[in-house]
């Protein structure tokens, strides 16, 4: 089969990036407008990105075009273009589809807001930075929009810039991600210093490091700095702080960034970058264990949070930790499915939690409750999405989950038991948010009702999309794991796993049920007899205030000391020269002051000082 349609994927991006360029020209004169406008782009990248899709389905080959001469440094040229595999094949889908979901979506929710042009100009930078990451063809122009995703997100988590929670919010995004590309950027030098060639595109890499060309200590190095790079944009400890807070931004950015561009990201690079991490088991070590502690570490915080976009927040990233940690332990194609079938349930609840933010105009579930006969499509989905995350059978989530917990067991069995327990306690507290928020009784003044058409029609589409998505890779049809890998995988279906994951979701939302439902057991029981634990993990285990008090504080420390060197050292020396110079010159100025009896006076004095100098050389001769 030809690649048509592939052989065009460089529009995928371009169409947002020429939104975004219409809008900004526009500016607030095109008023609605601009979200149809935006919506229209999205719709067009999503056709080319299915059509490509759709062709790919016939397609082992990957399709690179590498013709643009960026650079040239001696003998080393380094070129720029796109390159089309089934793994990215799969990633404009799903980013495609999510974004132009939530650019949907988004006409609705930010409706009335003076700066809506704004946003979805911001929106299409942002769609067109992801696409670009995900298409790259080497690394260099990979990390280029990889720093172009960082200021989005940015931008759009400090969008509402006059609260200053957003704007402390979005400095905090920018400067933890920096962090992380710091080390992608170190790997990068490593690969073009120790790379054959100096070669940076992807099928050089998977070339030199499948074949055992660089040194194992080497590539140990580089699969860690990649994966710190990974840490940072993908939430994963310690750099996951930046994440939660980025709910301060508007409520389908955080779908956005949690569900299919920015936190998939560092995912997508670790499973692009497969074949480094490969070479090195130690470096897979790194990755599985920092994955699975990610995930039980968020899911156990996300129990004791009231705000129900912190809590969906801690489950990306108790999610994202699953995805690394099956990506560590060698089942890529497990992590990627997970990250798919992530997108859309993920997506699904944050759209679902903005239609009741819009209803009740607050985000504290303690002040929610009773909204189920209310807002009948919005409960409806959200229990979809809710059961999906939490890994109920047949629902999407339980197939990926399933998959990692496979591998796990079968791999690791320290990772498979803390996969299970963070299982557990991610049914817990979306059995939590659910019931405190959808049942019982009203518990703050709100008339609420149902969203209008374009934030609904989003979330039926996404509740679809997480009951069925999940078909495409089960223990009995492995289409998935093939098209992705290029060679077949082996269906089998590991029925204790099964089992177990699912009694582990049954357990969670049972427990959450009795809690919160039924009011048998209070979850102020657990807070009373266990005050200290409750603190700890409400206060998210003091890592904030760890880091403030460590980097923070100690920053400013040296700061302080180095103003003070600042102020009575460097300017304290230039005060003195200066304020000796002025001396100097107005001695000076009163000796020349233009009186013959003033200069008279100065010559006598110099002559005395001239003879007693004189004789008092004379003087000591002579001794």
């Amino acid at each position: 089969m030809d690649s048509v349609y592939t052989s065009y994927a460089w529009l995928v991006p371009l169409f947002p990036l020429l939104a975004f360029l219409v809008l900004l020209a526009g500016g607030r004169q095109l008023r609605e407008f601009g979200a149809y406008i935006s919506i229209g782009a999205m719709l067009a990248s999503f056709v080319l990105a299915v059509l490509i899709f759709v062709e790919r389905l016939g397609h082992t080959q990957d399709f690179t075009w590498a013709q643009i001469n960026w650079l040239r440094i001696g003998d080393v040229q380094l070129n720029m273009g796109f390159e089309v595999t089934n793994l990215n094949a799969l990633m404009m889908v799903v980013v495609t589809l999510v974004s132009l979901l939530v650019n949907l979506y988004s006409k609705g929710y930010m409706h009335g807001d003076e700066r809506i042009n704004v946003f979805f100009s911001y929106i299409q930078l942002f769609s067109f930075s992801m696409l670009g990451l995900v298409i790259s063809v080497n690394l260099l122009e990979l990390y280029i929009f990889w720093e172009l995703v960082g200021a989005c997100s940015f931008l759009l988590v400090g969008f509402w810039y006059h609260k200053p929670e957003a704007r402390a919010a979005a400095k905090k995004a920018f400067i933890v991600t920096r962090v992380g590309d710091v080390g992608l950027f170190l790997a990068i030098l490593l690969l073009f210093w120790y790379m054959p060639g100096h070669s940076l595109d992807f099928s050089a890499i998977h070339n030199a490091f499948s074949q055992g060309k660089i040194d194992p200590g080497i590539a140990t190095l580089i699969a860690i700095l990649i994966f710190v790079g990974a840490a940072g944009k993908s939430g994963q400890f310690p750099l996951h702080t930046w994440l939660p807070d980025a709910m301060e931004g508007p409520t389908p950015i955080s779908a956005l960034i949690h569900a299919a561009t920015m936190v998939a990201a560092g995912v997508y690079l670790v499973a692009r970058t497969m074949d480094i991490f490969a070479a090195s088991p130690d470096a897979m070590l790194v990755v599985a264990y920092v994955g699975g502690f990610t995930a039980i570490f968020a899911a156990t915080i996300g129990t004791a949070q009231n705000d129900i976009k912190r809590v969906l927040a801690y489950s990306t990233v108790s999610q994202l930790g699953y995805m690394m940690m099956a990506l560590g332990l060698g089942a890529s194609t497990a992590g990627i499915f997970h990250l798919f079938t992530h997108a859309f349930f993920k997506a699904l609840l944050f759209l679902g939690a903005g239609s009741v933010i819009h209803a009740v105009h607050t985000q504290d579930i303690r002040e929610m409750g009773g909204l189920s006969g209310k807002m009948k499509v919005t409960t409806i989905t959200f229990a979809i999405g809710a059961l999906a995350l939490s890994g109920i059978v047949p629902l999407s989530g339980f197939w990926s989950k399933d998959a990692i917990l496979s591998a796990a067991y079968e791999h690791n069995q320290p990772l498979f038991w803390v996969g299970l327990v963070a299982a557990f306690f991610t049914a817990f507290y979306m059995a939590r948010l659910f019931f405190l928020v959808f049942t019982g009784k009203q518990r703050s003044d709100y008339h609420a009702h149902e969203s209008p058409a374009s934030m609904t029609l989003p979330l039926i589409v996404l509740a679809a999309l997480a009951v069925a998505s999940g078909f495409v890779f089960t223990p009995f049809n492995g289409w998935l794991g093939t098209w992705l890998s290029g060679h077949a995988e082996a269906e089998h279906a590991n029925w204790p796993v099964m089992i177990m994951s699912t009694l582990a979701g049954l357990l969670g939302i049972g427990l959450g049920y009795v809690m919160y439902a039924r009011g048998t057991a209070r979850g102020s029981a657990v807070a009373g007899k266990l005050p200290w634990l409750h603190t700890l993990v409400y206060r998210k285990y003091y890592i904030d205030e760890l880091y403030n008090a460590v980097f923070v504080g100690g920053l400013r420390l040296i700061g302080s000391i180095l103003q003070l060197i600042d102020v009575y050292v460097v300017d304290g020396i230039v005060r003195l020269v200066s304020a000796a110079a002025v001396g100097i010159g107005r001695v000076g100025l009163r000796l020349q002051n233009g009186q013959v009896q003033t200069y008279g006076l100065i010559t006598l004095l110099g002559l005395l000082i001239l003879a007693l100098a004189l004789a008092g050389r004379r003087f000591f001769q002579l001794g």
